[in-house]
């Protein structure tokens, strides 16, 4: 399923140990969808297409402002007021022809997000604000679709994998949606673009992995990665599946 094209333009990914021509084949049919497109989903999506996955679902209403710049490197200053969806849809074309785009320019909320999420092979998260991680958490969980739901704020960030039925959710983890004006935003108090970058590009990984590998002891499941770039500090904390979880506990998706 690679003609010679693609196999020189992967044969980076492709020669390496385990990865192989089966699993570029692997990335090329898969559909990915990105919820988000700022500076998490900017990163996100430039790598998930430069390494050759197949279908990309991008998901948001928001339009582009001058003051993503700094950290979403999708949208250029020509772009202010393009909706973001368009604007990236724009730039993966030029980085991957092969890819088909699906571009869902619209305000995700429990309505829609069934129908929209249906179909995808993994869920990469990327959103900036509880209301929709958890709402992709609960979903994706109902869905049994595995994802990954990762956060920024200045210069520290955090991530998990999860494969729904088998390892601990978002959920286990925060349990409830903070109270709105309890908690520091990015739009408040800032987030660095170098932060976005990494963290995204660490999400974009574990959706290749994913894809690729079929293991799940390679990913960050039934653990949280915390990283604080301004101490250079990287670390990982366990987390126990909750048996009672209103997300992935066996009854509630038994009931799903």
């Amino acid at each position: 399923m690679l003609d010679e094209r693609e196999l020189e333009k992967y044969n980076r990914q492709i020669i390496i140990s385990h990865f192989g021509t089966k699993g570029q084949v692997a990335l090329k049919t898969s559909k990915v969808c990105v919820v988000g497109l700022g500076g998490l989903g900017s990163s996100i999506v430039y790598y998930l297409a430069v390494a050759g996955i197949g279908s990309l679902g991008l998901i948001d209403q928001d339009q582009v402002e001058l003051s993503n710049l700094n950290r979403q490197i999708l949208h250029y200053e020509s772009d202010k007021g393009k909706l973001k969806t368009k604007s990236a849809s724009e730039k993966v074309t030029k980085l991957n022809p092969d890819i088909k785009i699906v571009e869902h320019s619209i305000i995700l909320d429990s309505s829609n997000i069934e129908d929209l999420l249906s179909g995808y092979d993994f869920v990469v998260e990327a959103s900036d604000n509880f209301e929709t991680k958890f709402l992709v958490n609960d979903t994706c969980c109902k869905l049994r679709i595995p994802f990954v739901i990762g956060g920024v704020y200045q210069f520290e960030g955090q991530m998990m994998t999860v494969i729904p039925g088998e390892t601990a959710c978002y959920r286990c983890m925060f349990k409830e949606i903070p109270t709105p004006g309890s908690y520091p935003t990015t739009s408040e108090n800032g987030v660095m673009g170098t932060t976005a970058g990494l963290l995204g590009i660490i999400e974009a990984n574990e959706a290749i992995k994913y894809l690729v590998f079929k293991n799940h002891e390679k990913l960050l499941v039934n653990k949280i990665l915390y990283a604080d770039l301004q101490y250079n500090s990287y670390e990982t904390f366990r987390i126990e599946r909750d048996k009672t979880c209103k997300s992935c506990s066996e009854l509630q998706l038994d009931q799903a």
